[in-house]
């Protein structure tokens, strides 16, 4: 779906915007969800007010 060359475990490099923060990181496969996680740093977390069980939207652009 996001190409042919996936980077170590599988993942794939993103900008991802969250609020006000915009960062590069990559995404990982879960295979248990058969999705890809998006990790969040404390520090993103803290800055936008991001809570646990809370929806937030993420804008996400996938790397060549």
């Amino acid at each position: 779906m996001f190409g042919e060359s996936p980077r170590g475990w599988g993942s794939f490099p993103v900008d991802v915007t969250i609020g006000s923060s915009t960062w590069k990181t990559s995404i990982f496969p879960d295979k248990k969800s058969g999705s890809y996680l998006l990790p969040l740093k404390k520090e993103v977390r803290k800055k936008e007010g991001i809570v646990e069980n809370e929806r937030v939207e993420v804008f996400l652009t996938v790397q060549p």
